[in-house]
């Protein structure tokens, strides 16, 4: 295949990308929608995990779609080995599924930089529906820094010891929160989150809000996970949720989450801002209408600009801001926008920011510990 298109005198360079997935059909389908896009070109196929890693030896590809359940080789086992090896840009296929939601999720973790969620549970036509989400993240996936794929894993040295709940404390949320932090992420955001979050002591003086860019479906999978390693409680939110000390809620996919004046969240459809929807923008706005200037507005990774304009009211109302900074980010878009309107705080590297983090809203002074033998009381108190 043609690796190179003339317009004229200046010749542009394709990206080459490799698609793995055990259906014959979908590979097609996946490689004739790559090879329609411009810039793109699929230069080769696999089957499942065992062969993609060969495939990458002879193609030399500069971005993988993924697929998430394959035989002999599934798509984690693949990812530990390509990123011990030679890591590069992937763009995870899944249908929403719990257990697929899930998967992603773990998937992020281990280093790929974005999904696309197939419009159904079942191997279709539909993934054509979803043709420009994913030749868009095919592109942006390429642009990464590839040195930083792997920040989210147990495998990168400088992310915190995970808090194993049956061998730690864990706290009880406390009452409502008179100051909150407000975390955005977009692309890389997982793999951040998951060293950011653990980091922080069940005792923190403050609520967390979390927006991570996600669809419906994948954020439910993204909490839990959080919770599993965390000391803080981390739960997906709902309309009516308090902002507590001590506790995380993650706005869900397709939602924008907005703070009340009662010091509760709600969930708005209201139409996309920057793109996306949930918008850290939108949350951000609306916490300084609450809380005035007791917010800490931290930007991680992410593409785009979005919690910038946010930071900005933040700041002017007398909060403070921390952004990641660029060489720990997948993607240094949204803290550069954040660095450049002179509204970050601190500039950090991504294992500094949860330790800062406390230092900024402190620990409450009196709070309860319990064990994580009554973890399934807690959660059902919640």
């Amino acid at each position: 295949m043609c690796r190179r298109k003339v317009q004229g005198a200046k010749v542009m360079k394709r990206l080459r990308v490799l698609v793995v997935d055990d259906s014959a059909f979908m590979r097609k389908i996946i490689s004739n929608l790559i090879n329609e896009a411009p810039g793109l070109e699929a230069v080769g196929t696999a089957r499942d995990g065992q062969d993609a890693l060969a495939k990458v030896r002879e193609f030399k590809p500069d971005v993988i779609t993924l697929d998430v359940e394959m035989p002999r080789m599934d798509g984690l086992t693949f990812l530990k080995r390509l990123m011990a090896d030679h890591p590069i840009p992937v763009v995870m296929l899944s249908s929403l599924t719990q257990k697929n939601a899930q998967t992603t999720i773990q998937a992020l973790s281990l280093g790929a930089v974005d999904f696309v969620a197939k419009p159904s549970g079942t191997i279709s036509l539909d993934i054509r529906k979803v043709g420009d989400e994913l030749v868009r993240k095919l592109k942006a996936a390429a642009k990464v820094n590839t040195d930083n794929l792997l920040q989210g894993t147990a495998g990168q040295g400088r992310r915190p010891p995970a808090r194993v709940k049956d061998q730690e404390q864990v706290v009880v949320p406390g009452s409502t929160a008179s100051r909150v932090v407000v975390i955005g992420a977009s692309t890389g955001g997982p793999g951040a989150l998951q060293v950011v979050i653990p980091s922080l002591p069940g005792s923190l003086a403050a609520g967390v809000l979390v927006v991570q860019h996600m669809p419906p479906g994948f954020t439910r999978s993204l909490a839990e996970r959080l919770d599993s390693v965390s000391a803080l409680r981390v739960k997906e939110a709902q309309r009516g949720d308090p902002i507590r000390e001590g506790s995380v809620l993650v706005a869900p996919g397709g939602h924008h989450l907005v703070v009340t004046p009662d010091r509760t969240v709600t969930l708005e459809d209201s139409p996309p801002v920057h793109g996306v929807r949930p918008a850290v923008d939108v949350t951000l706005k609306s916490a300084v209408r609450v809380y005035g200037g007791q917010i800490l507005g931290v930007i991680l990774t992410g593409m785009g600009f979005d919690g910038a304009q946010g930071v900005a009211q933040v700041r002017r109302a007398g909060g403070k801001s921390i952004a990641q900074d660029e060489a720990t980010c997948v993607v240094y878009g949204m803290p550069r926008a954040v660095v450049e309107m002179g509204n970050a705080d601190r500039v950090l590297p991504l294992d500094e920011i949860g330790q800062q983090i406390t230092r900024m809203v402190g620990r409450r002074r009196a709070w309860i510990p319990c064990r994580s033998t009554s973890i399934s009381a807690r959660r059902s108190s919640s």
